[in-house]
């Protein structure tokens, strides 16, 4: 016979509606009692009905994860899975499931989101991307759905809960890392300028290069929405200049990796002809040839905090936005040089 709540209320010797309460994690139950009465439902093997319990309650204990368009074939990029897995880990120990997605354009994005919406299978949202006037964030203020990002917004960044790195202190300190090794002639190579983070990364870079009394030169900044595979493109414009550059901050791993292949085609080897650092600490950097200097973003603790803002949002629709910023560190290895 399955065990019911008035059998865990029995052997805790508390009230139905305490156990009721404490499966709901009420604030109003002491912490005390909770461990009390969670041990009991243990003992007893009770499975609350959460099917049942989120009816009440109008809740579906779904969060939704937007992905950026599948055209930048974002489910190849180690970056996704990785932070998809913080954001698992801290839905797994809250009983939350997690619904994707995404689309071939910003079009259908738009509308999975408002279908997902509308729909009521979700309870909320995180942003895995941040995009200059974003509809999908647009609309989801407009429904006061709760949601939060990874990376900085657009606009409102007081008023939206997200959760990022310092992209301009990150790039601005590998910026001037190279400046310490002797280069002057530094290239930037960034994804799509639409994208929060790679407009952060410009902005540090060009920020070191000012105080360093560097003048910028706009031939060296090269943008690729393609991470993989755009390598090729990049190498092909900065090698056809007169002055090449000694050096590459370059915004994503991935890219970095592709613009070594495509470099040592070429003849120039890195860190011998020319050096490279990137982001994100993926584990392709390590095992690369050369291993590659990276910044790690911390990439799992970014979904983790994500999702866990998101939760508390959910739970409490009083809850005040946060701005949540998670350390980095710069990784050094072998693909830079000193000059």
């Amino acid at each position: 016979m399955a065990v019911t709540i008035k059998d865990v209320a029995k052997a805790a010797n508390v009230t139905p509606s305490t156990v009721s309460r404490v499966i709901a994690d009420s604030p109003r139950i002491s912490i005390k009692t909770k461990q009390k009465v969670r041990q009991v439902m243990k003992d007893l093997g009770y499975q609350p009905n959460l099917n049942a319990r989120n009816l009440a309650k109008r809740c579906t204990q779904t969060i939704g994860l937007i992905m950026p368009n599948s055209t930048d074939k974002v489910f190849q990029n180690p970056f996704f899975p990785e932070v998809i897995r913080g954001i698992s880990n801290m839905a797994h120990t809250t009983e939350y499931a997690i619904q994707f997605s995404t689309g071939e354009t910003e079009e259908q994005i738009y509308d999975g989101v408002v279908r997902m919406v509308q729909s009521g299978r979700v309870d909320g949202v995180i942003l895995l991307y941040s995009r200059i006037n974003d509809k999908v964030m647009a609309f989801l203020e407009d429904k006061e759905v709760p949601y939060t990002m990874i990376g900085k917004p657009y606009q409102n960044m007081d008023k939206t809960t997200h959760v990022d790195n310092d992209n301009i202190g990150a790039a601005k300190e590998v910026t001037k890392y190279l400046l310490n090794l002797g280069h002057k002639r530094i290239g930037f190579v960034g994804g799509n300028l639409s994208l929060m983070v790679t407009k952060d990364r410009r902005q540090g870079y060009e920020e070191a290069l000012e105080e360093a009394g560097i003048a910028i030169s706009h031939d060296y900044i090269v943008h690729e929405d393609s991470l993989i595979e755009g390598g090729q493109e990049v190498v092909a414009k900065l090698i056809s200049l007169e002055e090449t550059p000694t050096a590459l901050v370059v915004v994503d791993d991935l890219m970095a990796l592709d613009m070594i292949n495509t470099l040592e085609k070429h003849g120039i080897r890195v860190p011998d002809d020319i050096s490279i650092v990137s982001f994100n600490n993926l584990l392709l950097s390590q095992l690369a040839h050369p291993p590659l200097t990276t910044v790690d973003i911390n990439i799992h603790d970014l979904g983790f905090q994500a999702a866990k803002t998101l939760i508390e949002m959910i739970k409490n629709s009083n809850e005040p936005a946060k701005r949540l910023i998670i350390p980095h560190k710069m990784i050094e290895r072998n693909s830079c040089k000193k000059i």
